[in-house]
């Protein structure tokens, strides 16, 4: 009686533990693909080679909690000169997705003279807000602590994120303006809870209710209520569709008052995970880097 007691309780925790670390894999580059080419048969996945002047480094440990580890992977331009680093932030609905979609992005950027880092975080499944949030501001530190490794001017670091990632993005810049000096966001929402946001259960299950349920939690998550006289310059880079920049206006007559500079640059005809796919890829990545030119004084 006593093995099977046993047996039973080690099976429960082996089958505990596997449910805690299986991941939602919905939202991939190939789900995308699948769901937009009948749309856009004229749509393909960009195929970036290196320079030569990247180095990639994958699952790079920036965090321990417990028995869990999460990882960065860095794309670091090869040169004796430090240079300005871009974090970049997945999207997913704050449920899905993973760093290794926005690869070509960031070997496309490191390639123009950008040290890049693709960040893993904890996902709604897993963990709620602000768990993930706390992920991305602990990888800050970490670059920030090895900026000499990997080659970082530490004064010229920006932060990058696409859809959900573009709304955890922008919310880390906002609440460390003296980290993030520039902030892309691509079509990210500004504001959980406003007139032109449809969020709904993806929002309830990272944010850990309705809004109801959780309103100052829900205020919290949204950078738009998160703006101040140093905030840094963002860069809005936008779809056909309006609700994925949810607040977005109301968060530039904000920062207008404070005279900090704001850009908006919209991808026509395209679906949202534009920047997934070319011909809309490279249009992404001029804006970016002429806005992290303009911003970082990357030649100074």
């Amino acid at each position: 009686m006593f093995r099977i007691i046993l047996l039973l309780f080690f099976s429960f925790t082996y089958i505990k533990n596997f449910t805690q670390i299986q991941k939602d894999t919905t939202f991939t580059i190939n789900s995308e693909y699948k769901k937009n080419i009948k749309k856009y048969p004229f749509i393909k996945v960009p195929n970036i080679i290196n320079s030569g002047s990247v180095k990639q480094t994958s699952n790079i440990t920036y965090k321990k909690i417990k028995d869990r580890t999460l990882k960065l992977d860095a794309y670091i331009n090869i040169t004796k000169k430090t240079k300005p680093a871009l974090i970049i932030i997945h999207g997913g609905g704050w449920k899905s997705g993973n760093k290794e979609m926005q690869k070509s992005m960031a070997l496309e950027i490191s390639n123009l003279g950008y040290q890049v880092f693709t960040i893993e975080y904890r996902l709604s499944d897993e963990a709620k807000y602000p768990a993930g949030i706390n992920d991305l501001e602990s990888a800050l530190k970490f670059i920030i602590k090895n900026a000499s490794k990997f080659e970082v001017n530490p004064s010229k670091i920006a932060i990058l994120g696409c859809s959900s990632g573009a709304q955890m993005a922008t919310l880390v810049g906002e609440k460390h303006p003296k980290k993030i000096k520039a902030i892309i966001n691509i079509d990210g929402i500004l504001a959980f809870h406003h007139p032109e946001s449809q969020e709904g259960k993806y929002a309830e299950l990272w944010l850990g209710g309705s809004y109801s349920q959780n309103p100052k939690i829900w205020n919290d998550a949204s950078p738009l209520y998160h703006i101040s006289k140093n905030s840094p310059p963002i860069l809005f880079i936008n779809s056909q569709f309006d609700r994925f920049h949810a607040g977005r206006d109301d968060m530039i007559a904000k920062l207008n008052t404070f005279g900090i500079y704001s850009e908006i640059k919209k991808i026509e005809n395209s679906p949202h995970t534009f920047w997934l796919f070319e011909p809309w890829f490279q249009p992404t990545i001029k804006y970016t880097t002429d806005f992290l030119n303009q911003t970082l004084n990357k030649n100074n």
